[in-house]
């Protein structure tokens, strides 16, 4: 038993000592774990800001005037009049603006009559997401001018309405700072949970070691293992930096849970999700394929991951192949920890699920690489 932990701390040191020299590699780990979290939380684009507002003002009224002072930042930003309403589709098409009012001649007469006035707003929806935020916010403005306007009609100073008020919990400022950093972290750790185990074993493969290592008294299990035990101690130390020097300090992420459970559930989630890797490295004959079948792996668990596409919106049959997704289940658990503070007496299911799911794909890649090398 002496020699078996010997053995693997032998291998394991050797194996972070290989990973030292491979200078692109280690660059390739450090941008991800700092600069791509950070670039992923301070470029969000799910949220309109700024949006190029043009205005046609048909009426020139004091109400026309109240209406387009109200379209103000930071959803609007006003970008001047146009002289012809004519002239909106040409600016919608060219991407000179991304909202027009389209406000008509009389509008102020038909509002203080009584009668009904309209307004049109055209918006460029080729960005579905910022185009209908762009008319959500546009149409509730327009209502709340329109609720007020009846109100002076009627001489009242406030009319019978049913009041909604959310409470949001866990992210009360619904900031999207808090939510595409952290799903940039784990996203990160599933590609380098894949690629380094797999990036490790191609460069025995192309270096020629690997016959050198098969001969020696070495079992399979332990030529991989010390591999995966390396791996899983680089990719902690990364997660460490990201959330201390990364999260923190530039988007005052919170932890409202125990980061050290956090921490647990990661090294259980890279070690049992490396079994892919162990298929990566196998078929793989070259750092170039390894990444290129990484790539191709990554693209349909990040789709059952939940993380771009709730499972809720997807079709049926989607929707019961999540549950076999690992990451699915870590999403859920990280998110569980930082922003609900969370313990694992409700998270146990997840982990639970997870594991079960990640020792057997970790098992059928270490028997498939025994029975090639064995």
């Amino acid at each position: 038993m002496k020699l078996f932990v010997n053995r693997l701390q032998v291998m394991t040191v050797k194996e972070l000592v290989q990973l030292t020299r491979d200078i692109i590699l280690i660059i390739a780990t450090i941008y991800l774990f700092t600069f791509d979290i950070y670039v992923a939380g301070s470029e969000t684009g799910l949220s309109l800001n700024n949006a190029a507002l043009r205005i046609y003002d048909g009426d020139h009224s004091a109400l026309s005037r109240e209406l387009i002072s109200r379209f103000r930042q930071p959803y609007f930003r006003f970008d001047g009049e146009i002289l012809n309403n004519k002239e909106a589709i040409p600016l919608l098409d060219k991407g000179k603006a991304m909202v027009i009012l389209d406000i008509p001649l009389n509008f102020q007469k038909d509002l203080v009559s009584g009668r009904q006035a309209d307004v049109q707003m055209l918006v460029d929806s080729s960005n579905s997401i910022l185009g209908f935020l762009a008319s959500s916010y546009g149409g509730q403005i327009v209502a709340d001018f329109s609720q007020e306007i009846a109100m002076r009609n009627m001489g009242l100073k406030q009319m019978p309405v049913i009041k909604d008020e959310c409470r949001v919990w866990y992210n009360p400022n619904q900031k999207m700072e808090w939510f595409m950093p952290l799903s940039e972290l784990l996203t990160v750790i599933t590609l380098l949970a894949m690629m380094l185990p797999a990036a490790a074993m191609v460069r025995e493969k192309e270096r020629g070691t690997i016959e050198q290592l098969l001969v020696s008294p070495l079992s399979p299990f332990q030529i991989m293992f010390p591999k995966i035990l390396a791996m899983t101690f680089v990719i902690l130390i990364g997660t460490v930096v990201s959330v201390f020097l990364v999260l923190e300090p530039f988007f005052h992420f919170p932890i409202r849970g125990s980061f050290i459970l956090f921490l647990i559930i990661t090294a259980l989630y890279v070690f049992t999700s490396s079994g892919i890797g162990i298929f990566i490295s196998i078929i793989a004959k070259n750092l170039s394929q390894v990444v290129m079948l990484t790539i191709l792996i990554m693209l349909p668990i990040l789709f059952l991951s939940g993380s771009t596409t709730p499972p809720e919106a997807m079709p049926g049959w989607l929707r019961v192949a999540v549950n076999f997704s690992p990451l699915y289940y870590y999403i859920e658990a990280s998110y569980s920890i930082f922003l609900k503070g969370v313990g694992l007496n409700v998270l146990w299911f997840k982990i639970l699920s997870m594991t079960a799911i990640g020792l057997g794909v970790f098992g059928i890649g270490m028997w498939r690489f025994r029975k090639q090398f064995g």
